[in-house]
């Protein structure tokens, strides 16, 4: 095995990690955002508002989705690289023996469904949140003289309309950085003729190479 053989086999085991290691953090957040249910429990003691437990809610739900924004990127890059590296050693009769998958890269930076389901769970949670302070807070609120009105209360959905513009920033440089990857290292071309690419690859529908 040559040098290079050596330096690609390497990078290839290492590219694997970094995607593990992107998933972790990836949970390790959820765990975060589920447990900031607890803050609940410091509004029923009156230690916080509600304002204030809210919106530590909805900025954990932004930081969740910030980090699946930044792993699917890195997924989707990684696997680019793994895909140009296989094409280092693999045959086209191994789109068939072994798998399809290093004939063709992923067309955009879609999200992985495995991260789409804590997506999900982090949009529902932020939801949830809001709906019940909205209920609880701003409802009753209406009608009411405006010298009653409470800054405080708007601090949720200030916070969701900054996040917002912030998380619709982050997702289009990512979606903008893979598409560089992919311009500047398309890897060797592979004849992928015969071999269908579909919603297992990233594609919305099936694709056959002509």
């Amino acid at each position: 095995m040559s040098e290079r053989d050596e330096l690609l086999l390497k990078m290839y085991d290492q590219l694997f990690n970094d995607i593990n290691r992107h998933i972790t953090v990836v949970w390790q957040a959820v765990g975060a955002v589920v447990g900031a249910f607890a803050v609940f429990a410091l509004v029923e003691k009156k230690i916080i508002s509600i304002d204030l437990a809210s919106s530590i809610v909805i900025l954990l739900v932004v930081w969740l989705i910030a980090h699946l924004y930044d792993a699917s990127y890195w997924y989707n890059r990684n696997l680019t690289m793994i895909a140009n590296i296989e094409r280092q050693f693999l045959m086209t009769s191994d789109l068939r023996d072994i798998h399809y998958y290093f004939g063709k890269h992923r067309p955009v930076n879609s999200m992985l469904t495995h991260l789409r389901i804590q997506y999900a769970l982090g949009i529902g949670l932020g939801t949830l949140v809001l709906l019940y302070h909205f209920i609880d807070r701003v409802l009753p609120g209406f009608g009411a003289p405006a010298n009653n009105f409470d800054p405080a209360r708007s601090l949720p959905y200030i916070l969701v309309i900054g996040a917002t513009i912030y998380l619709c920033r982050l997702r289009n440089i990512r979606n903008k950085s893979y598409s560089e990857f992919l311009a500047n290292s398309p890897g060797i071309d592979v004849d992928t003729e015969g071999i269908n690419y579909g919603v297992g690859h990233g594609f919305k529908t099936n694709k056959k190479k002509s």
